[in-house]
């Protein structure tokens, strides 16, 4: 079969990598083509765009980036009839995704969502449009089921992709070379550059508070090490690339953006001060939207604030530091990891990507 997946974001780009190997090992006459990233393309698929040239951050780089947003969705319309895939995999990017669904649709593509846009949080609207537009949807959080009962619409619940990506990363005990026996500190400043702008040089403010660790930077594979010296000066700070999981393996707590990355630094059990501070319009215009009591994965599964999420204003030296001596010194490191054994059991076992695979080439047979 002929299979067209379009992942906007570096997550994206590995769990439909995931996806693809379970489906090429059950579909031996499969082609792959797509928007996404190396590891999608590593799996033989045909890159048609990379994930760097579509990720807008908030409100206002969206509107200052209109055009080209535009212009990416036409091209890629075009594209798909072009090529007329058996099937359409769409992985999260609802903003884009969405549309592409509905357009095909209207031309007889069977249309599958593989990882759910998160309209529990915000434009739940959109789920009149997912109802009409996309065959199957395949979600990957425990509470997505329930919220897509209430308005009548049957999912697939698969299990998390992550358990099994941390789980077979930890067999391989693939260690990082530090250029210091220290502790480690991981900063995962997230992969755009506004995120990093912004969060990074408060990241790195907290190295000297603490004299006996090293802080490693996570670098994003989208952005140059040029990029990250801009903030790190004179510092002999390491930067590693590629190698995210090796440092979260071998660190004592983080620092991390929001994101998947809070889920994924909970899964290596290592305790962590959320951070994230967007654009003052952004944030103002999100606050009115967004209808759920948190921003991290960790405690949206959880339902509750296991691991410490400052926000805006909230995200400052003085905050910081006080939440990171308490994930060094103090029982909430004990807690915490606690916390994480409950959540891993809360994400339904190993065996996601597998579990997806199976029910997608079902559904097309």
């Amino acid at each position: 079969m002929k299979y067209y997946i379009i992942a906007g974001e570096v997550s994206g780009d590995l769990h439909a990598s995931n996806l693809m190997h379970q489906l090429k090992s059950m579909d031996t006459s499969s082609s792959f083509r797509c928007w996404g990233g190396d590891l999608m393309q590593a799996q033989g698929a045909v890159l048609v765009k990379h994930y760097r040239d579509l990720a807008f951050m908030g409100f206002t780089e969206v509107l200052m980036n209109i055009r080209t947003i535009l212009n990416n969705i036409d091209f890629c319309k075009k594209d798909i009839l072009a090529n007329r895939p058996d099937v359409l995999i769409l992985v999260d990017y609802p903003g884009f995704n969405l549309r592409i669904a509905e357009f095909a649709k209207q031309n007889g593509i069977k249309v599958f969502y593989y990882i759910s846009p998160q309209i529990w949080a915000w434009k739940q609207s959109r789920v009149h449009k997912i109802k009409r537009v996309v065959d199957r949807m395949f979600v990957i959080l425990p509470f997505e089921k329930d919220f897509y009962k209430q308005f009548d619409y049957k999912v697939d619940f698969v299990g998390h992709p992550l358990l099994d990506a941390v789980e077979n990363y930890k067999a391989e005990l693939n260690l990082l070379k530090l250029e210091s026996n220290k502790p480690v500190i991981a900063l995962l400043p997230g992969s755009r550059k506004q995120e990093i702008a912004a969060m990074l040089p408060l990241m790195l403010n907290m190295q000297k508070y603490y004299p006996n660790y090293q802080f490693v930077i996570a670098g994003a594979p989208s952005q140059t090490k040029e990029y990250y010296q801009e903030f790190i000066a004179d510092s002999k700070i390491q930067i590693v690339f590629g190698k995210t999981y090796q440092l979260l393996q071998q660190s004592t707590a983080a620092l991390v953006t929001s994101g998947t990355a809070t889920l994924e630094t909970a899964l290596f059990s290592v305790p962590e001060v959320v951070c994230y501070q967007g654009g003052r319009i952004s944030y103002l215009i999100a606050k009115q939207l967004i209808k759920v009591k948190y921003i991290s994965l960790v405690n949206l599964i959880m339902d509750s604030e296991i691991v410490k999420e400052l926000i805006q204003a909230d995200l400052n030296e003085k905050n910081l530091k006080f939440e990171l001596d308490k994930l060094l010194t103090s029982e909430t490191r004990t807690i915490m990891l606690q916390n994480y054994d409950t959540l891993r059991n809360k994400l339904g076992g190993a065996g996601a990507s597998k579990n997806a695979a199976e029910l997608m080439i079902s559904y097309l047979k």
